[in-house]
């Protein structure tokens, strides 16, 4: 538990490195080459670990600690039916059980991804609204420029 949990943590600690480092960096500055090596390095790293060791963590955690085996049955296989139509019987075991919350956890990574890329590509404009705000319209419709 406690190795699925600290990796974990590890994983969402990179996801915050990496949002409050796009808040920081300038827009447009130029990327030398050692920084885009070190940037993609540690992408490289978080998605390792994101998307292999914390899966790796919980599997582990579901054999080993909690025995979640294909021997403990949740849901024996009956007569289902969907909407009127008979579904084909089947078995739900813990095993299968700890196999889609590892689905899950991969959809939250890959949620979590998907919403970095956005936050990165919305920064210019996000900080062009910010400044759109600052600028206080005349009468005209023009802004003004306060005088210093």
């Amino acid at each position: 538990m406690v190795a699925f949990l600290l990796s974990f943590l590890v994983a969402l600690v990179g996801i915050g490195a990496i949002v409050a480092f796009g808040k920081r960096r300038p827009i447009g500055a130029p990327l030398s080459w050692g920084e885009a090596i070190a940037a993609a390095t540690f992408a490289f790293a978080l998605m390792f670990w994101a998307y292999g060791v914390v899966p790796h963590q919980w599997l582990q955690y579901a054999n080993n600690e909690l025995e979640w085996n294909s021997g403990y049955i949740l849901v024996r296989s009956g007569h289902w039916e969907l909407l009127g139509a008979p579904l084909p019987p089947f078995d739900l075991n813990f095993e299968n059980l700890s196999h889609l919350i590892v689905v899950g956890i991969y959809g939250f990574f890959l949620g979590a991804h998907v919403a970095m890329f956005s936050l990165w590509q919305d920064r210019a404009k996000k900080t062009e609204a910010r400044k759109q705000e600052a600028l206080t319209p005349s009468t005209y419709g023009r802004p003004l420029l306060k005088a210093n």
